[in-house]
């Protein structure tokens, strides 16, 4: 919604109150979950560069780095499962065969 006061959702005019043009939709909360487990992967990342960067021994940036692919894969994971849930795939329309196996093999890339 768009609040009382300027009448701007960032660059876009709306009449306070309506609803603001292509707003993406509120987040659930297993889309909070996915998000705080990216942060947190995000920050392993960063940990791993510094790592690299302060010439750590190899035996813990490959510990490092083995955590940060186990982490996106368990939020893959995540992912497909809530697009097989039909949460993401194509709203109001039930979910295939096909459309499972289309993530999976984008999950497999």
């Amino acid at each position: 919604m768009c609040g009382a006061g300027t009448g701007y959702a960032g660059a876009v005019c709306c009449t306070p109150g309506t609803p603001m043009p292509d707003a993406p939709p509120a987040l659930t909360e297993t889309d909070t979950r996915v998000l705080m487990r990216l942060r947190r992967i995000e920050g392993q990342v960063r940990g791993l560069q510094r790592m690299i960067e302060e010439g750590r021994d190899c035996h813990d940036v490959l510990t490092q780095l083995s955590g940060v692919r186990s982490a996106l894969d368990a939020a893959g994971e995540q992912i497909l499962e809530q697009y097989a849930s039909g949460c993401r795939a194509r709203p109001g329309e039930p979910i295939t065969p096909q459309d499972v196996v289309r993530a999976v093999k984008l999950l497999r890339r």
